[in-house]
Formats: C-alpha cells, structure tokens, sequence
C-alpha cells in the first residue's frame, strides 16, 4: 500500500487559509484589530524565516478555551465555502486523480483544524485527514489543548508515520505535496518528497537535493 500526503495551505490551494481566517474573524468581529494585527505580525514573520509557528499554533488554540466547538464548527463551515473552496489550484485535483487510479490512499495532512479539513477531504473525495484536532470538555467547550501533538513540523512526522503504521505502510514507499520549508521533517522520510510550488528556503533545499518541483497552477480568478 501506497499512501499520498497532501498538504492544505498554499499547496492543494492558492493561499494561506490562516490568513484568511484571520481576516474574516476580523471582519465579522469575532477577534479584536490589535488582535488580528499580532497574528499577522506572527505570520509575516515565519514567512521571513524568524518565526515559530508552532508558537504561533499553540497560542491560537489556546484562545479557544471556554468557547463552544459548535461556534467554530458553523463558522467553519461558512468561512470554508466562501474563502477556500474557489482557492484549489487546478494541478492538485489532477495529481489526487492520478494517484487515485494508481489505487493509492489519499491523505490530507496539514496544520489546519479537523473542522476545514473535513470539508476538505468529503470536497476532493480524499480517504483520510491527519491535521490538528482540539481537545472539548463534557459541556462542548474547547480546553485549549489539542489531541495529542501539535501537527507541525516534527508533530506532523509523528502524525504521519503514526497512520502509516496503523495501515500497514511505509513512509519509505509514500509522497508528500507540499510548499512549505516548515514540512522538511515529512519530506525527508518519504520515498518521493514533491515540492509544489514551493517557498524560497523549499525551493533552494529540493533543488540542492534534486527533489521533484511542480507548478500547480492557481485559480482563474486568482
């Protein structure tokens, strides 16, 4: 068995869905400007190279704490119609078609939340999602923590070879799609590390290494 990892965020689609999100909470008043402005100021600089996402992650969900999961999960829903489906870039839904022939498991792993990456994988008809999931009280509210390691980076390795265990498979026999410097852990331990249309620190490390670089191509409208 054979599994294919997709990454989310500026890899299957054209942007940043964070940055999105961010955006429209703003909008619609849901967090504060200086609030919105901080979590740019945090994105803009791991963009940069000089700063921590995980950070960035921890200190996101933990803002969570004490607010209901169905909240999230509607908005969730609508943010995800509007914003991100019209974002898939037209050479993601061909490769996931090739491997699919290929009778390859399908495999969405990304640092988004388990509420996007469902509209995700029922959307693209994908077998599986491995993305960050938060931990909900008896009473339906978020505790602040997530369920089991944060997935990113090296949480992200732990998640994926964690699921390839439990079906059988080899990392070593799998390929990863993503744009993301941050994905070098994943990217070093499978069989095919795939670099799509890759950030600056990516791109200079798959061409020293002579990993596969593909353009997937954006939106029409985008």
């Amino acid at each position: 068995m054979r599994i294919a990892f997709f990454d989310l965020d500026r890899t299957l689609i054209a942007e940043n869905s964070g940055a999105l999100w961010v955006r429209r909470e703003l909008q619609l008043g849901y967090i504060r400007p200086w609030q919105a402005l901080q979590a740019s100021a945090w994105l803009a600089a791991y963009e940069l190279g000089f700063g921590r996402m995980e950070v960035v992650l921890q200190r996101a969900i933990a803002s969570l704490a004490g607010s209901a999961e169905r909240d999230l999960r509607e908005r969730t829903s609508s943010f995800y119609d509007k914003y991100v489906r019209p974002l898939y870039r037209p050479g993601a839904r061909r490769a996931i078609e090739e491997h699919r022939r290929e009778g390859d498991a399908l495999v969405l792993l990304t640092s988004s939340s388990q509420y996007l990456s469902e509209h995700v994988v029922r959307d693209l008809k994908l077998d599986a999602s491995i993305c960050n999931r938060f931990e909900v009280d008896e009473s339906g509210l978020y505790t602040g923590r997530t369920l089991g390691a944060l997935c990113f980076g090296m949480g992200k390795l732990q998640h994926a070879h964690e699921f390839a265990q439990g079906k059988g498979a080899r990392l070593e026999d799998s390929v990863f799609y993503t744009d993301s410097y941050a994905d070098l852990p994943v990217l070093e331990a499978v069989g095919k590390p795939v670099a799509v249309n890759p950030d600056r620190r990516l791109r200079r490390i798959a061409t020293a290494r002579h990993w596969a670089l593909v353009d997937w191509g954006s939106p029409r409208w985008h």
